[in-house]
């Protein structure tokens, strides 16, 4: 008892000790007026002298939220001492956040003749699942989405013949791999190709989140270097500009030419990483800079930069979501880059892309960002069609079942395609996009859905017996606000018999398909194996300028060798 007693002084002490540690306790924010803290820094070596630039020194404006005090001087350039040595506790090794979803189930043509569905072009599902697989662990089932592993390798379909038409459609029919009984109905878009040097003046705002979250060589570090490739890409017709965000959000670059390589290379390398994330607020504030400079018929883009780790402000997805809905309003679209392992946040990262009429990647290395930057530069920053919509009307007499391979959280409903209101997915100047659907044929023995009892057997409409499926795509273009429409009759006599005899798109895409589906389980892929994806791969991948499709069947070898010593371990 004396014991005890004789320790309270040093329990005490601890105590006051956390509390000094952690500071007072804070105003409620929403009651806070709002502050702006101005810092000054050395001016950079610049290349040409812009207008806005403030001569000899570069400011930081923190606006919009006010900082919590322990966090606010954690912003993006030189950090006190203090600041430098702080540390946020140890986080999960796992916390990573990826969207719930089921795969597309088989559908009775009979009782469902229509699919439709929005286009997607994003690929950060590729790289992501890359990364897991080269930390030696199998990925996550929701955190493969099949359409983004198909999208992410460019496909040969021809070039559209003249851009009053954005993309031309190509469908091919073989034999499902993974399923001797049923067929591959692919479509393929292709947009028209514009060169770098040719794209309009840009107006760009990089949003980087350098919250304490963002500290690693995978994160911080690597997001420097990937936006200085995307900086030597830029022209003087070419405007950038600089907005961080921690605990508070702030412009330490406002706009400049974009030969002022040395100003926006110098404002990158002074970023440094600390503090808790208020999102919302960089958001905000980043789309308000790109307003300021809005070039008319140009590329006006924010570009997110973040593992996705939203803690302070407006953390509500559905807000968050609803935020950049409205400002895509304003004709600027928002690209997402993500970044990191551990807390990442991949379902919001998806989302907020589709919801900026923008496209999402996964940036694990910096040859990822260099793909995505610079030699995709066209179709990452040129939006050429939007809102961009697939129907597909199955004919009962040919067709008895299909089921769309991905694309599961770009189901629309079928009065959906007709209505102009309803968002969709964008095609990049020179991107293909891909999808798939397993069907069936009627009269097959394969069929494996039970006609219903009372429902009439499909009627053989004579004038379209020979027609296994109406294709229509729905678009507009980056102006209008109107859709055109584009109609194509899939034939029946177009089926090859034989998987051997076509494309190498066809077969490389199937292959992909494949992975992605046995990556999520293997439901829907009966006895197909790791084994045969990488036969299928190697028979089809044609040519190979960058290394992708290699880099592809490594990437299937090392998850059946992961699969292996999962299997051996139980």
């Amino acid at each position: 008892m004396t014991n005890l007693m004789n320790s309270k002084p040093i329990i005490v002490g601890l105590f006051c000790f956390q509390m000094l540690a952690c500071g007072a306790p804070q105003d409620n924010q929403a009651t806070r007026p709002e502050k702006e803290i101005k810092t000054t820094l050395p001016t950079p070596p610049v290349e040409q002298k812009h207008e806005l630039s403030k001569p000899g020194k570069l400011e930081i404006r923190e606006q919009d939220a006010a900082s919590l005090p322990s966090t606010g001087a954690v912003m993006a350039s030189r950090l006190s001492k203090d600041d430098r040595t702080f540390r946020l506790p140890s986080e999960p090794l796992d916390r990573e956040n990826y969207a719930h979803f089921k795969d597309n189930p088989l559908v009775r043509v009979a009782e469902q003749p229509v699919s439709t569905f929005s286009i997607d072009v994003d690929t950060g599902s590729y790289s992501n699942v890359r990364r897991m697989l080269k930390a030696g662990q199998l990925p996550r089932h929701d955190a493969v989405r099949v359409e983004e592993m198909i999208n992410y390798f460019g496909y040969d379909y021809p070039l559209p013949k003249s851009k009053s038409i954005p993309f031309s459609i190509s469908t091919e029919i073989a034999p499902t791999p993974w399923n001797k009984s049923s067929y591959l109905l692919h479509v393929g878009l292709k947009g028209y190709e514009v060169p770098k040097q040719q794209l309009p003046a840009s107006n760009l705002v990089f949003l980087i989140d350098v919250s304490g979250s963002m500290r690693s060589e995978n994160k911080i570090s690597l997001l420097k270097k990937a936006m200085g490739l995307l900086t030597r890409q830029l022209r003087p017709e070419d405007k950038v500009a600089i907005v961080v965000y921690a605990g508070a959000s702030g412009v330490v670059l406002d706009p400049v030419n974009g030969n002022q390589r040395a100003a926006i290379l110098t404002a990158l390398e002074q970023l440094q990483a600390g503090g808790s994330t208020n999102g919302a607020a960089g958001i905000r504030l980043a789309y308000r800079l790109a307003e300021q400079s809005f070039v008319k018929n140009g590329i006006n883009r924010v570009i997110l930069c973040t593992d996705g780790d939203f803690n302070v402000g407006t953390v509500s997805f559905e807000a968050l979501k609803n935020l950049v809905k409205e400002k895509r309003k304003t004709g600027i679209t928002l690209t997402t880059l993500g970044f990191g392992s551990g807390n990442y946040n991949d379902h919001l990262m998806e989302q907020l892309a589709d919801h900026g009429n923008g496209n999402y990647a996964y940036i694990d290395t910096l040859m990822e960002a260099r793909k995505v930057l610079v030699e995709e530069m066209s179709s990452t920053m040129q939006t050429i069609a939007k809102d961009v919509k697939i129907q597909i009307e199955f004919n009962p007499a040919v067709v008895s079942e299909y089921r769309l391979v991905g694309y599961e959280n770009r189901i629309l409903a079928r009065e959906d395609f007709n209505n102009d209101k309803v968002d969709a997915g964008d095609i990049g100047a020179g991107h293909t996009v891909t999808a798939l659907y397993e069907i069936t044929l009627a009269g097959s023995q394969a069929e494996r859905i039970d006609p219903l009892r009372y429902s009439k057997p499909a009627v053989r409409d004579r004038g379209h017996q020979y027609e296994l499926a109406h294709l229509r795509l729905r678009y507009k273009l980056p102006s209008e606000t109107r859709s055109k429409l584009l109609e194509q009759v899939v034939q029946r006599k177009d089926i090859d018999k034989n998987l051997a005899t076509t494309s190498d798109h066809f077969r490389f895409a199937a292959s992909v398909a494949a992975f992605g589906q046995l990556m999520r389980g293997g439901k829907h892929t009966g006895d197909y194996q790791l084994d045969d994806v990488i036969q299928l791969a190697r028979e089809s991948r044609g040519k190979d300028p960058h290394g992708y499709r290699s880099e592809f069947l490594s990437l299937a070898g090392l998850a059946q060798s992961l699969s292996g010593a999962q299997t051996a371990t139980r």
